[in-house]
């Protein structure tokens, strides 16, 4: 991404959109216990931009996630959408799944890395199974909805 792009993104219910303008594709994985408690994963995938460069279309939620940062999330469907520091930085990290295509991303860095799950990091070699090929999955979404999942 050589000139800034505007991307765009939000929560799983829709609730909670943002636009951002995004000058590269460098993101990280955040593997401290602060984040990993916070969204009950190994690790999160973080996009760090300015705070400027975030415009709230339909505004998140809000929580304080220790003594010195909080977070953005929709109190509709629990989607976590960043990280901030409460004062002293004019950057805000914004989750990389949050946004609607994720894919020109790449991670350049680990940030926590005295909690690394080492299991997780390298999964090669482990089977991949499709959703679509999960016959029970399918069947209960379009059953729901009349379609299969994004």
């Amino acid at each position: 991404m050589p000139e800034p792009v505007e991307m765009t993104g939000g929560c799983a219910c829709g609730r909670v959109r943002f636009s951002a303008r995004i000058a590269d594709s460098d993101a990280y994985l955040c593997h401290c216990r602060m984040c990993q408690r916070a969204t009950g994963s190994v690790s999160i995938a973080f996009k760090s931009i300015k705070r400027a460069d975030v415009d709230w279309v339909s505004g998140p939620d809000w929580y304080e996630s220790s003594p010195i940062a909080r977070r953005p999330y929709c109190r509709e469907c629990g989607t976590s959408l960043g990280f901030a520091f409460n004062e002293g930085s004019d950057s805000l990290d914004l989750t990389v799944a949050a946004f609607d295509d994720p894919s020109d991303f790449v991670p350049r860095h680990h940030f926590g890395a005295e909690s690394i799950h080492r299991a997780w990091l390298n999964t090669d070699g482990l089977p991949e199974h499709r959703t679509e090929e999960h016959k029970p999955l399918v069947d209960r979404w379009v059953k729901a909805t009349g379609k299969l999942p994004d």
